[in-house]
């Protein structure tokens, strides 16, 4: 039997397994929209093809908009259990992946490709796999760059910035905000719109996929796009979750993991970046674009600063490979982007 099991086909054997036992579920726990592309054609996507994958064994129920908790929770409602499958941002639980957050530092991505190969290849080569000891890591991918969305206030200098109440997607933009005069605000993206629009905050740091996604070109006039800054992101699996389910099923997940998900990710973000450049465009808003700012003589002090600072941070932090992961983050973008 045994040496019977070994020779059939992955689907053969789940689908063998399946009649034996109802499907296992899987709740997959995030905070993008339920009709968002994001969700649709990478979260959706994934759990389709693996529950084809399994011959149905496995069913994935989607939980989007922070249905089964606040975003900023949603990595340890994976360690806990809450959820099965958690997506989420690194930046979301501050403190808690510093050496991920490397790659959210200017100059090591400028798409998110690039930015998904640099992220889930740092975690392939084991530099920063340690700070996911508690779950089980499916995929990475980044965001494209973020860049400033104001209303009622133009920017095209860091001086334009002082004394803005920015909204900062985690500890590294803020540092990076700090440095350029502005106040960041700490906030979920789901609260974004309705925030904006009573007057709460000035602006905030977003890609244009996310513009797009959750509506804000509708209400931001101004565009500075400076590209200081790269949201990073995780699928993750709790572990006890992975570990009942039948070996062929372990399998199957397994062959949805890495870099093949990692840039399917990146590819869905650069349309989505494109779009939401062009619906900006397209709503009138004015857009200034700063080329390349680390060699910008306004821009390069402040960012490299920045970098300098949380880098100096982690070292304090008893982190003694950050400057390491960063040297490495920086080889990798060049090997990402050919």
């Amino acid at each position: 039997m045994k040496h019977a099991i070994s020779r059939c086909l992955l689907a053969t054997c789940v689908a063998a397994a399946a009649t034996a036992a109802h499907a296992d579920t899987l709740r997959m726990a995030h905070f993008w929209p339920s009709g968002s592309e994001v969700n649709q054609e990478i979260f959706e996507a994934w759990a389709a093809s693996l529950e084809e994958a399994t011959n149905g064994a496995v069913k994935v129920e989607n939980y989007p908009s922070q249905t089964l908790g606040p975003s900023d929770q949603a990595y340890q409602g994976a360690v806990n259990g809450i959820s099965d499958i958690a997506i989420t941002m690194q930046g979301y639980t501050s403190g808690r992946f510093p050496l991920s957050e490397i790659v959210q530092l200017p100059g090591v991505s400028s798409s998110s490709s690039q930015g998904s190969c640099v992220l889930q290849s740092l975690y392939d080569e084991g530099l920063i796999s340690d700070e996911y000891d508690d779950v089980k890591v499916l995929y990475m991918f980044a965001t494209g760059p973020a860049y400033l969305h104001t209303r009622g206030d133009e920017l095209q200098t860091p001086d334009d910035l002082r004394g803005l109440r920015i909204r900062r997607p985690s500890d590294v933009a803020g540092e990076m905000l700090e440095r350029l005069g502005a106040q960041p605000m700490g906030m979920p993206a789901p609260d974004i719109y309705t925030s904006m629009q009573r007057g709460v905050m000035d602006g905030l740091s977003f890609p244009w996929q996310a513009m797009k996604t959750f509506g804000i070109n509708e209400l931001a006039e101004y565009h500075l796009e400076v590209p200081y800054y790269t949201g990073v992101a995780m699928a993750v699996m709790n572990l006890d979750s992975y570990e009942r389910l039948a070996p062929e099923v372990q399998e199957a997940i397994d062959a949805h993991t890495g870099m093949e998900w990692a840039a399917r990710a990146g590819e869905v973000y650069d349309r989505l970046d494109r779009e939401g450049r062009e619906e900006a465009v397209a709503q009138g808003g004015t857009i200034h674009t700063v080329e390349d700012p680390l060699n910008d003589p306004e821009w390069a002090g402040p960012l490299q600063e920045g970098t300098e600072g949380y880098l100096t941070r982690l070292e304090e932090r008893g982190i003694d490979n950050a400057r390491e992961v960063h040297a490495r983050a920086l080889e990798l973008g060049e090997a990402c982007q050919s």
